[in-house]
């Protein structure tokens, strides 16, 4: 029973050390059982390249027409791009290079692709004389789910590389706003109070003390400014939203208006301050132009943006806007109540208005956009209450979200999974056709359960769901669930 080294070798490489001890004497049947259990596809073809006969793993593998290649030859039933492999594989069988796997794709019905992978062995028969090749087996292997999963995968990547694009955009126009404004604007960590940066023009009014490693609030403000700066701070951690206030600097001269808003990223939180003069004569101009920059931007911004009143009345859009709502000019939009363009009318709009009353904002609100000629768009709505200033309004940021990445196709039908995804058709699809097609959908996944648990036998799956064997071919028919005409007439 020791193996001697060339028979270790070949185990190694790939080969049966012992054939002839295990293998030998195999009947026809038993060695086509154990072909047709090596591959998902397996094909004899004959000394010209013709396919003779075939064995498949799967059903499913019949609806490409597979069964009709019997009689073709094998070049002819793949894509062009294909048949240089068949040839290569079908020439390379004498030189004993054939067990190399080659990709193939095979032309099924419709204009779909089916494909394989192959590799190709020459078998010599008894029988046969032993010049020349008397048959050799074509080994496939079902490649289906691999280009399922790359093709995700491809998706998944052009969809990331897109959201990095935005993402991308959005820090420029980020740094542009932050640079060029007229206003010193200052980026605090929340809990340490520890300047994280700065744009040109706080650097410029505080001077070369702003760059020092330990700077600080109190470096740059007198006592009496910096005590009710902290009092701000405190008030906006507890209830998220405070006053602006008047302050001074080092120097107990220079006035300052200094407003302050707290943000999060991931699970730090921040202070942005925004230090302007106390009059606007301190800067002619500057503050116009900053506003006038800012309005250009945000009206070629790629998202909708839209200025309302407290009431939902439109005061303002950008441009996106309008090529959503398929309107030409934006005086044709002023005026109008939102409400007029959003999916559920009359509902959305009080949602959204309601919740920033208690909030001031609102983030990713999902329903659609109705254009004025019939386009629908799916968005997500983030929005802003301003109650600053004389004037209280409402901002609105509204994006498309039609391109984004679909989740992975469904192969069977499903109910909603929750409430949440049930609510989300409402407004969008008529009550009556949601409980029908709801009902519907239940009936189908009853009639599947009971012929999956009694093995197909449509007589005990009738008997399990309480009907007639006529109701139920009549429920198969109408369902399209396996051939139920056919057996519906055997059973007549």
């Amino acid at each position: 029973m020791n193996q001697q080294p060339q028979d270790l070798l070949d185990a190694r490489v790939g080969r049966f050390s012992q054939p002839g001890l295990y293998l030998a004497g195999l009947d026809a049947d038993t060695a086509a059982s154990l072909i047709t259990a090596a591959a998902d596809v397996v094909l004899v073809i004959d000394a010209s390249g013709f396919i003779r006969d075939a064995a498949f793993g799967s059903e499913d593998l019949l609806g490409y027409g597979c069964q009709d290649w019997l009689g073709q030859a094998w070049a002819q039933t793949v894509t062009i791009e294909s048949r240089p492999k068949v040839e290569a594989m079908l020439r390379d069988l004498g030189t004993g290079r054939g067990a190399k796997w080659r990709h193939l794709n095979h032309i099924g019905q419709g204009g779909t692709e089916l494909p394989l992978s192959y590799s190709i062995v020459a078998v010599q028969s008894q029988n046969q004389p032993s010049s020349g090749m008397a048959h050799a087996l074509a080994f496939g292997r079902d490649l289906r789910p691999q280009a399922v999963l790359q093709q995700r995968l491809l998706s998944a990547q052009m969809s990331m590389e897109t959201d990095f694009r935005r993402l991308r955009n959005a820090e420029t126009r980020y740094r542009l706003l932050f640079q060029v404004t007229s206003d010193a604007l200052l980026i605090l960590d929340g809990d340490t109070e520890r300047l994280e940066e700065g744009n040109t023009t706080a650097h410029a009014l505080l001077g070369d003390d702003i760059r020092r490693q330990a700077w600080s609030l109190a470096d740059s403000l007198d006592a009496k400014s910096y005590a009710a700066v902290r009092q701000v701070f405190s008030g906006l951690r507890s209830s998220g939203r405070a006053s602006p206030l008047e302050v001074r600097l080092s120097d107990g001269q220079t006035k300052m208006h200094l407003s302050v808003t707290i943000f999060r990223q991931e699970e730090s939180s921040h202070l942005l301050l925004c230090l302007s003069p106390r009059d606007a004569a301190d800067l002619p101009g500057a503050e116009n132009n900053s506003r006038r920059m800012l309005a250009d931007v945000m009206n070629s911004a790629p998202d909708a943006f839209v200025v309302t009143d407290p009431a939902g009345t439109v005061m303002s859009a950008n441009r996106a806007f309008l090529q959503m709502t398929q309107v030409s000019n934006e005086s044709l939009v002023v005026g109008e109540s939102l409400d007029r363009w959003l999916g559920r009318a009359g509902v959305d709009l009080s949602v959204l208005t309601s919740n920033l009353r208690q909030r001031d904002v609102l983030r990713l609100f999902a329903t659609r956009i109705k254009g004025d000629y019939g386009a629908i768009t799916d968005v997500e709505i983030s929005a802003v209450a301003v109650t600053s200033g004389e004037k209280h309004c409402l901002g609105f940021t509204i994006r498309d979200v039609g391109l984004r990445l679909p989740g992975a196709s469904k192969t069977v039908k499903e109910l909603p999974r929750s409430t949440g995804e049930m609510t989300e058709l409402v407004g969008r699809v008529p009550l009556k056709d949601i409980v029908r097609e709801t009902t519907d959908l239940i009936e189908q996944l009853c009639i599947e359960a009971a012929l999956t648990l009694t093995g197909d036998n449509r007589a005990a799956a009738a008997e399990m769901l309480g009907l007639s064997r006529q109701s139920l071919y009549v429920k198969l028919r109408r369902f399209g669930i396996g051939d139920a005409a056919a057996e519906g007439d055997v059973a007549h």
